[in-house]
């Protein structure tokens, strides 16, 4: 009952918001009911169609930076098994599921062990898809290795899709805005960081300063509405701005 009461406090609010990132707060907090400290959010860098509009990341997440910035490094969106399964599916999933399968790869399942040494131990995702062909996921983490109750999952779904229809409604009311306009130089700068590249390593690499580094990154980031140099790189491939 108090989870009923929990999501009737997200549906109502949500539906009061028009900003985005307010929306994601919303979200994190109901998640938290669940044990959920991480939460994250996109659509897969080959989806073209399903275009980000200005106001709204392709990618907002709340994973640990460390582990966002290995995910970079290792270019573990390329083998992220998450987003195979979920092209698969219509309903919410347990990441254990994904793992047991027989279909899973040696190399997708090293993905969710690291993700349990950073501290993912366990984990739902629903994939999200639109009548119009576009897709997107939605994820939930824990730091504990106990499965998701069905209950959860069911209400942990209903959320993921409120929140979905609710950015679907800002992109239709606002439209697709223009793709952030990037220097070379800062296209640069971005590149190197989602290959891994420290901004002292970049600054070798480009023959210039760690602070000329840092400030091309800072602009990226301002101009990507991003929070961390991580989700500005992720968030410049999706673009296809950059490619890895």
């Amino acid at each position: 009952m108090a989870f009923a009461v929990e999501l009737g406090r997200f549906l109502e609010q949500s539906d009061t918001v028009a900003q985005f990132e307010k929306l994601f707060d919303l979200l994190s907090g109901f998640a938290r009911n669940f044990g959920c400290p991480w939460i994250a959010y996109g659509s897969p860098p080959d989806q073209r169609r399903f275009r980000p509009i200005r106001q709204h990341p392709a990618v907002i997440l709340t994973y640990p930076h460390q582990w966002q910035e290995r995910c970079l490094e290792m270019g573990y969106d390329r083998i992220d098994p998450i987003v195979k399964t979920s092209r698969k599916r219509a309903g919410a999933f347990r990441w254990s599921e994904v793992y047991k399968n027989a279909s899973t790869t040696e190399d997708e399942r090293r993905v969710f062990d690291e993700a349990a040494s950073f501290g993912l131990m366990s984990g739902i995702s629903v994939p999200l898809h639109g009548p119009d062909g576009s897709f997107a996921v939605m994820s939930f983490a824990r730091p504990c290795d106990r499965e998701f109750p069905d209950k959860a999952i069911g209400w942990l779904q209903l959320a993921a899709l409120h929140f979905h229809l609710r950015v679907a409604k800002f992109s239709s009311s606002n439209g697709v805005g223009e793709v952030p306009d990037l220097s070379p130089r800062e296209k640069e700068c971005i590149l190197w960081t989602a290959k891994g590249k420290s901004s002292w390593e970049i600054g070798i690499i480009l023959g210039i300063s760690v602070d000329t580094v840092n400030f091309h990154i800072k602009n990226v980031m301002r101009k990507m509405d991003a929070a961390s140099r991580t989700v500005a790189a992720i968030t410049a491939v999706n673009f296809g701005i950059i490619e890895l």
